[in-house]
């Protein structure tokens, strides 16, 4: 049986969201122990011109919803850029895992030839769904929820390798 759109899609966003918010509490938890300034950690890069926790999070949030919505051939939900906490950071991930939740597989499922345009370093590139998803949607993803886990690990919190994929069904 081959695998469907929805399936390489939606529930991998889900399951990493999920770790992501783990990773943050730990972050959090990890500040308040060693009465850090969250904000530190928040505004804590792997280089620097990198972008900090914040934006890591923020873009793999973003490119969860908006890959789901663009496969679904949907206009993706934004959501305003101004978390300023863990526990807001938190929410977002929250908001994205709620609306994730909404698609069914009926409206992804089929969307391998869909166009898709998107920017790419400033000139537009069409992609088919598959590509989209498999060339640049899962990868960037990958690459910001990986940045937000190593970024709050270079800074010392104790996180492993099972926080970032989680629990084996």
């Amino acid at each position: 049986m081959a695998i469907s759109m929805y399936q390489a899609s939606v529930p991998v966003f889900l399951r990493m969201l999920t770790n992501l918010k783990a990773i943050l509490a730990k972050g959090a938890a990890y500040a308040q122990a060693k009465k850090i300034d969250e904000t530190v950690l928040l505004g804590a890069r792997l280089y620097p011109d990198m972008f900090p926790l914040t934006r890591q999070v923020q873009i793999a949030c973003d490119f969860a919803r908006a890959t789901a919505a663009r496969l679904a051939g949907k206009e993706p939900l934004g959501i305003e850029e101004n978390e300023k906490s863990f526990a807001e950071l938190s929410m977002r991930v929250d908001r994205s895992i709620e609306y994730l939740r909404t698609f069914a597989s009926s409206e992804i499922d089929g969307s391998e030839a869909r166009e898709i345009v998107r920017p790419v370093r400033g000139e537009p590139k069409k992609f088919t769904g598959i590509n989209y998803l498999e060339q640049f949607a899962l990868p960037n993803f990958f690459f910001h929820v990986t940045t937000a886990y190593a970024i709050l690990r270079h800074n010392g919190v104790e996180l492993g390798k099972n926080d970032y994929i989680g629990a084996l069904d």
